[in-house]
């Protein structure tokens, strides 16, 4: 692209296009990455690996599982409120990253 300025023709950049809004499976992708690496953080494989241990014969990590699965349920029962709000218009729609600092981390049960 070109223009006139100062009395020459000069070269100018087209401004670039804007980022395309995230999708339901962008939210869904990012939460489940944060699932699984909250998971990873005891050495589970990840979310569902640690959800399997709620019944373990061994008392930390059934407390472990448990705690992480009350919070998972948590995490996803809020997305999918937020995510219904943001279609129905109700609130603006926040980019992956807002969405996840929203997000209430995990408190482990202590040893």
């Amino acid at each position: 692209m070109r223009r006139w300025e100062n009395g020459e023709i000069v070269e100018i950049e087209p401004p670039a296009p804007p980022e395309p809004s995230p999708t339901i499976t962008d939210y869904e992708n990012a939460i489940q990455n944060l699932v699984d690496s909250t998971a990873r953080e005891r050495q589970f494989r990840d979310g569902v690996t640690l959800a399997s241990y709620t019944a373990s014969t061994k008392p930390k990590w059934a407390a472990e599982a448990q705690a992480f699965v009350a919070w998972r349920d948590n995490v996803w029962f809020y997305a999918y409120g937020e995510l219904d709000k943001v279609q129905a218009g109700h609130r603006p729609q926040p980019t992956v990253e807002q969405f996840l600092d929203e997000i209430a981390r995990i408190a482990w049960p202590v040893a």
